[in-house]
């Protein structure tokens, strides 16, 4: 029954209530975002070093949203229910409908245009529905790495599929004012790869999970009893202190959900490994619907 009415919601959102995105516009020379918004619809444009993205987000059921992004030749859709933990995500070639993968510079526009959301739009809760998912879905899709399927399916229930860990991004995920120099160490942010399982040592960290402490792009860990900045790899169980480690997204997102996953995917890209590794597409995509769905902590 739910598959059926799952189809037929598909069916709705491409037949009616929906206004198409323009075909993608040549390169243009004027970088920045333009918004607009309406009831249940947000949608704009972005230019960014001459490369233009048309996007949407329309609320095309109640709790039903329909998010389209076009970029460089290629269109992603995301069909997301989120009370029911329902998402469909695909991409495909304007030119002849082929599947087709996220590469780098698809990436770099990608979080371009993240951040530009994250910029324009209110943070967490305080943003529209379809705006609040369209960021999300922007996030998820920027970070895709090239070995793995655009075109996923997420089933579940509301409230199972992640775990929060939002106790351990203690004062809203910051070690200033009452909680400058407290510490609260997640001991299992860890991964598997070609090293070891999730139990080796040598893929685990101690992680003070939260939005702090930036040293050059990267993070700091304790050597020696002195703060380096830098990322150990794979060292036994090292205490790290990352920008925004465990929360779902790249950056420092708009959204604030710290999760089980989301820590597991930020242990494997920063410890020895990279976004594109092939070791943490596993991590990467256990992490999708904590993204898309989790709650934010803050």
């Amino acid at each position: 029954m739910r598959t059926w009415w799952w189809a037929m919601v598909v069916l709705v959102a491409g037949a009616c209530g929906e206004t198409p995105i323009p075909d993608a516009a040549p390169r243009l020379e004027q970088n920045g975002l333009a918004l607009s918004s309406a009831p249940r619809e947000t949608r704009g444009t972005f230019v960014h070093e001459g490369e233009a993205v048309r996007f949407s987000s329309q609320e095309v059921e109640p709790g039903v949203f329909r998010i389209e992004v076009r970029l460089r030749g290629l269109t992603l859709t995301g069909l997301m229910e989120p009370l029911q933990g329902i998402s469909t995500l695909d991409g495909f070639a304007d030119a002849n409908g082929a599947d087709v993968q996220v590469e780098g510079m698809d990436r770099t526009l990608l979080i371009a245009l993240y951040r530009a959301l994250n910029a324009k739009l209110p943070a967490g809760d305080d943003a529209a529905p379809q705006a609040r998912y369209l960021r999300r879905a922007v996030g998820v899709w920027s970070q895709f790495p090239d070995s793995v399927a655009l075109q996923r399916a997420v089933m579940g229930e509301k409230g199972r599929g992640y775990t929060m860990l939002c106790s351990y991004a203690r004062c809203n995920g910051r070690n200033t004012g009452s909680c400058e120099g407290i510490y609260n160490w997640y001991a299992y942010a860890a991964h598997d790869c070609d090293r070891g399982g999730f139990d080796w040592p040598g893929n685990q960290q101690l992680a003070q999970l939260g939005d702090h402490y930036r040293c050059n792009g990267d993070e700091y860990f304790l050597a020696g009893g002195v703060w380096q900045c830098g990322s150990p790899n794979h060292w036994h169980r090292p205490k790290v202190v990352g920008n925004c480690f465990g929360r779902c997204g790249p950056e420092c997102g708009g959204d604030t959900q710290y999760t089980r996953d989301a820590t597991s995917h930020d242990s494997c890209v920063r410890n020895g490994h990279m976004l594109v590794s092939g070791w943490c597409n596993d991590q990467f995509v256990a992490a999708i619907d904590d993204e898309l769905f989790a709650p934010n902590c803050y």
